[in-house]
């Protein structure tokens, strides 16, 4: 853990060099695909934990369900979270899915526990944020959201606007399977994963949806496909 503390303090001094402005859109997406019942996945679950104590980083833990024939179902597990992590294998040309998992910007895939090559890639990716601002604005039950190409940025014109809703923290005693008799603390469990709508890059889009049921929420803009995530902001 001591490698993980030190590569991810590390990154964040750099994050924190280049200023931000608030709800630019300027997180960097982290999706953790995870399992109960995969024994390789504790640590990566406690990286993710580490990493939802910021607020310029936006670490998301899908919970998939393929595991739970050998012994524990995941009490998080989503069948829509496993489409998804499918699909980005689709995308990056094929292969197997596998927990965990990390999907960085929607682009860079790690297997395994990776602190350092994670403190890298939060790095190159934020530096490489900047070409949307993103708005997310909690109105009531409502949640209004504006999004737009910032100085002459040339966008694709194929791009998801997806509202995520998450639990920041949950314990799990885990009582069969792989990890059984452990107690794990899981961090930003996303609960529903809903798309908004979509948007050409053209010109600045308004979007008025639902709040999501849960206790956070956030939107990321991201490439269809699922590719590269554009932005990302936490609802305010």
């Amino acid at each position: 853990m001591r490698i993980f503390t030190l590569a991810l303090a590390m990154a964040f001094a750099l994050l924190m060099s280049t200023p931000a402005r608030a709800g630019d859109g300027h997180l960097v997406v982290v999706e953790l695909y995870t399992s109960q019942g995969c024994s390789s996945c504790p640590p990566v679950d406690a990286l993710l934990a580490e990493l939802a104590t910021r607020d310029d980083v936006l670490p998301l833990a899908l919970h998939v369900d393929y595991w739970d024939y050998i012994g524990w179902a995941d009490t998080f597990g989503r069948p829509a979270h496993t489409a998804r992590q499918k699909a980005y294998v689709r995308v990056a040309g094929g292969g197997h899915v596998y927990t965990p998992q990390m999907v960085v910007g929607g682009v860079e895939h790690l297997v395994g526990y990776k602190p350092m090559k994670l403190a890298d890639l939060l790095v190159k990716h934020r530096a490489a944020m900047g070409e949307v601002e993103l708005s997310a604005v909690a109105e009531g039950n409502m949640l209004r959201i504006t999004a737009g190409p910032r100085d002459g940025a040339v966008l694709p014109d194929r791009i998801m606007i997806d509202i995520v809703g998450y639990t920041p923290e949950a314990k799990v005693a885990i009582s069969h399977g792989e990890n059984a008799g452990q107690t794990i603390t899981y961090a930003n469990i996303v609960t529903s994963w809903e798309h908004a709508g979509r948007w050409n890059g053209q010109g600045r889009v308004e979007l008025s949806a639902p709040m999501p049921d849960a206790p956070r929420a956030a939107v990321i803009v991201q490439v269809e496909g699922p590719r590269r995530v554009l932005a990302a902001a936490k609802v305010r």
